[in-house]
């Protein structure tokens, strides 16, 4: 019988990703946006075979968070189980959201496969920290991009709540409440045509934001 190989700890994890860091690539964040002061600099195709060879542990993925190194977060997309997330753990891990990049990789690689995600899409959007409420519209994008066997029901609902933070000028939310859009109407042609029911009152409405996100919308799906 083979030996189970040993669960890595957090120090040899984050001693990896060390020896990954690259200040060139470090520097290039701020192009993209990304504010990481405590980064090592790791291109996401490393991060993505460095998470092969870890494989999932959730507890493994708790103690990478609380590091608070951007890097080790971005880990934790890929590290964590999505069946162990609680909603009290989502939340914890929201709290700390201080990028998009972080925030839109837990939602796509991880919190969208959450039995958990619709509930967190109604409390986040509500919410009024920049990358928490990104983060609802995220995962909202993110929930309709992947979860292929919910029906469309369950997602047209929600369309109210992008519709109320549709006026916030944020550029991170603003760009989000179009993802958010632009996925679900992906889904049918019934609820694309929704979609482009809301996105044409937004583009008329007199606030930059909504007009900005209701014409980005229909210029994506068509009118």
């Amino acid at each position: 019988m083979t030996a189970r190989a040993a669960r890595p700890d957090v120090k040899t994890v984050v001693a990896s990703l060390r020896k990954l860091g690259s200040a060139s690539v470090r520097a290039s964040y701020a192009r993209y946006g990304i504010v990481a002061p405590k980064s090592f600099g790791i291109a996401m195709n490393r991060i993505h075979r460095l998470a092969k060879e870890v494989g999932h542990d959730h507890d493994l993925a708790e103690e990478l968070w609380t590091t608070g190194w951007y890097e080790a977060r971005l880990l934790v997309a890929f590290v964590g189980e999505p069946a162990r997330l609680t909603p009290a753990q989502m939340e914890r891990w929201a709290r700390d959201f201080d990028n998009w990049a972080v925030c839109d990789t837990l939602c796509f690689h991880l919190f969208d496969r959450s039995p958990h995600a619709l509930a967190m899409v109604r409390k986040w959007t509500r919410r009024d920290e920049e990358f928490v409420r990104r983060a609802g519209l995220a995962l909202l994008a993110c929930v309709a991009l992947h979860d292929k066997e919910s029906s469309d029901g369950k997602l047209t609902p929600l369309l109210p709540l992008v519709e109320r933070v549709a006026g916030d000028e944020r550029n991170f939310v603003k760009k989000a409440a179009s993802w958010a859009l632009r996925s679900m109407a992906r889904r049918s042609a019934a609820l694309k045509a929704k979609v482009a029911a809301l996105a044409k009152r937004l583009a008329a409405e007199k606030g930059a934001a909504p007009r900005w996100i209701g014409k980005d919308v229909l210029c994506q799906i068509g009118r």
